[in-house]
C-alpha cells in the first residue's frame, strides 16, 4: 500500500519542487507533532492563521455546535444566519464608524477582489493603484496589483489601468488622480519582509484619497487581528480606510475573510445589476462561528497587548552579530541576515532542531518571525535559543 507521504507527491498538485512535506498528526497550542510523533514550535502560524494556536478547545467547540446546527443552506446574503450577523456586528463594533458593512468572502485574495470590484463600481472608475513589494493574493485580479514582477510576467496579460508605485515614497502620489477608483495598500508589508508605512506617508495618501475621490483600501489580512500589537495595524497611524480588508486570522483557523466599508459604498453591488458580487460559500456559518469565537478571544485575553509585549522580548534575546536588524511590531517580525543562502541554512537547521520559521516572498535575507499569539515566555526563549544557535552553526 502506498504512503501518505507518496499518495502526497503522487495527487497533490504542488506549489514548489521542495515543500515541507512534513506529515502532520496532530497540533495543540504552540506545537505541531508529525507521525513519528516529533515536535515543532510553531513560529509562523501557518503564516499568521493560527492566532490562537492549534486545536484550541473554545473554537473547536464553536466549530463543533455550529455544524450540529447547520452548515451550508444557501449562497452568500440570502439567508439570515446568526453566526454572520454576530461576527459582523462584533467586528463593526471595534471599528470606526465608516467601516459598518461587512462582505464575508473564503479567503484574502477574494477579499482583494471584491474590493476592487466594489471601487470600480461605486466610484465609475477603471483604474487601481498599489505599491512595490505589495502582495495581495494569487488570483487573476490581485496578481494584477501584486507589486513584484517576478510572480506575475508568466501569467500576463493581467488587467489593465493598474499604476504601481513606490511604498513610503510621498513625492510619487501625485499620480493618483481622477481616474483613480482606489489605492490599494498595506500599512505593514509583510511579504517585503515587514516594511512598516510611515505615518507621513499613510497620511498623506488619505488626504490624496480624499482630494481625488479614490477610495483608500487598506490590505490588513495578514497584520489584523492583533499580530501587530494592535487590534488592526492602522490604529496605530490614526487614518482610517474607506474599505477594510481581513482574512487569515479572521476565521480563527477557518477559511474566512472579509471586505469591509460603509453601507453607502457597499450598497451598490446590490442593484444595477443585482447581485454585482456574490460568492457560494462565503461567510460559511461554521467558518464565521470560529471567527466570531477567536475574535472574543483576542479581544477578552488582550491578546494585541501581549503580542506587543512579546515582541519586545523577542527583540531582546535576537542579539548575534550576523543579525543586521529586526523589523516590524508585536509578533510580525522580520529578522535581516543579509544572505539567501544563510536563510536557507539556517531554516533547515531550525527545522531539524524543532523550530518551523519561513522566509518572506520578496525577502529571501530574512526570517519570519510570527507566532501564535498565546505563546509564552518560556517557549519564545526556547525556539529562539534553537534559531541562535542555528544562525551559529550555519
Amino acid at each position: 500500500m502506498n504512503s501518505t507521504r507518496e499518495l502526497f507527491f503522487r495527487h497533490l498538485a504542488q506549489t514548489s519542487e521542495t515543500p515541507l512535506a512534513i506529515e502532520i498528526s496532530h497540533a495543540k497550542g504552540v506545537y505541531l507533532y508529525d507521525a513519528d510523533g516529533k515536535e515543532y514550535i510553531d513560529l509562523i502560524s501557518g503564516i499568521s492563521v493560527s492566532s490562537l494556536g492549534h486545536s484550541n478547545q473554545k473554537i473547536v467547540q464553536a466549530v463543533s455546535d455550529q455544524a450540529s446546527r447547520y452548515m451550508h443552506t444557501m449562497v452568500y446574503g440570502e439567508m439570515i444566519q446568526s453566526p454572520q450577523v454576530k461576527l459582523a456586528s462584533e467586528i463593526c463594533s471595534l471599528l470606526p464608524e465608516n467601516l459598518n458593512s461587512v462582505y464575508f468572502v473564503n479567503s484574502g485574495s477574494e477579499a482583494v477582489e471584491g474590493a476592487m470590484k466594489l471601487a470600480k463600481r461605486f466610484t465609475g472608475r477603471p483604474e487601481i493603484v498599489s505599491f512595490k513589494n505589495a502582495y495581495h493574493g494569487s488570483s487573476h485580479g490581485a496578481l494584477s496589483i501584486m507589486g513584484e514582477e517576478e510572480f506575475k510576467t508568466a501569467y500576463r496579460p493581467l488587467l489593465p489601468q493598474v499604476r504601481i508605485l513606490d511604498f513610503n515614497n510621498v513625492s510619487q502620489l501625485g499620480n493618483i488622480s481622477e481616474q483613480t477608483a482606489c489605492v490599494i495598500v498595506e500599512p505593514v508589508q509583510g511579504e517585503a519582509g515587514v516594511i512598516e508605512a510611515t505615518p507621513e506617508f499613510l497620511s498623506a495618501l488619505r488626504v490624496k484619497c480624499c482630494n481625488t475621490g479614490s477610495l483608500l483600501v487598506f490590505d490588513e489580512i495578514q497584520t489584523g487581528m492583533g499580530r501587530t500589537g494592535s487590534l488592526f495595524a492602522f490604529e496605530k497611524y490614526g487614518v482610517t480606510p474607506d474599505i477594510l480588508l481581513l482574512a487569515k486570522a479572521f476565521g480563527g483557523g477557518m477559511p474566512l475573510g472579509a471586505f469591509i466599508s460603509s453601507q453607502e459604498i457597499m450598497s451598490v453591488l446590490s442593484h444595477n445589476p443585482a447581485l454585482g458580487h456574490i460568492t457560494t460559500f462565503g461567510g460559511h456559518p461554521v467558518c464565521c462561528a470560529a471567527g466570531l469565537t477567536s475574535l472574543e478571544i483576542i479581544v477578552a485575553d488582550k491578546l494585541s497587548e501581549k503580542a506587543y509585549k512579546n515582541g519586545k522580548l523577542i527583540r531582546r534575546i535576537l542579539s548575534h552579530s550576523r543579525i543586521r536588524e529586526v523589523r516590524g511590531d508585536g509578533l510580525l517580525l522580520a529578522v535581516d541576515l543579509g544572505d539567501e543562502g544563510l536563510v536557507k541554512k539556517v531554516i533547515e537547521m531550525a527545522l531539524e532542531k524543532g523550530v518551523l520559521v519561513d522566509w518572506f516572498l520578496f525577502n529571501p535575507n530574512s526570517i519570519r518571525i510570527a507566532p501564535p499569539l498565546i505563546i509564552n515566555d518560556e517557549q519564545i526563549e526556547t525556539a529562539l535559543n534553537i534559531l541562535l544557535e542555528c544562525i551559529d552553526r550555519a
